[in-house]
Order: structure tokens, then sequence, then C-alpha cells
């Protein structure tokens, strides 16, 4: 099975320029998880607020930071996860792009 997460949008503070430590700004989230499902299920709800509540508590410096992190706290609450592909997007922090960091990452059973 596969879970998406779509479009997650909130703010946090995620950066090193001296503006984006004192002002949370809007980062989206997209995440597909594969994990095995036999009679428990990944509830995505539980998902969204683990996600949304590390981002908020750890004001990351580094999208990469952020990335590790999410993958290791999901990896140890949700055991029946096989993979992770999770994408950080800074919708306003560049005036004519918006800025992606993303990773893959496969968990051993």
């Amino acid at each position: 099975m596969t879970i998406h997460v779509e479009n997650l949008k909130f703010q946090c503070i995620i950066g090193i320029l001296d503006f984006e430590r004192t002002s949370p700004q809007d980062v989206i989230i997209n995440l597909h998880i594969n994990y095995d499902y036999k009679e428990d299920f990944i509830d995505y709800a539980k998902v969204v607020f683990f996600i949304k509540e590390t981002m908020i508590k750890s004001e990351f410096l580094l999208i990469e930071d952020a990335l590790k992190e999410i993958n290791l706290k999901l990896n140890k609450e949700f055991k029946a996860i096989k993979s992770i592909d999770l994408k950080i997007t800074k919708p306003s922090i560049l005036p004519d792009c918006m800025v992606s960091v993303s990773n893959f990452t496969i968990f051993e059973s």
C-alpha cells in the first residue's frame, strides 16, 4: 500500500537566513509512504500531525536536516513503513521560483 500526502501546507521556522529565523514561512510537504498492509494500517492523520509537530518544534536550519529527522522519526513510529519519498518545498523564499529538497529512503525490515 502507498499513502500519499500532497500539498500539506503550514508555517514554521526553517532556514539559515536571519529573517527565516525570526518569522515563520510557508512550507509544502509532499510524501509517499510505502508499507506492508496486513492487519494494521498506518493512520495518515497521525503521519500528518507527526510531520507538522516535528517541523514546527524543531525549527530546522536546513531542509536536509528536516528530511533526515522526519524519515527517522516516521520509521521509528510506524514499523510497517518500507520506504518514504519526502519532498519539502519553500514556496516563497525566492521571488521567481519554488525551491524544494527531496529524498527517497528504503528501510530494511
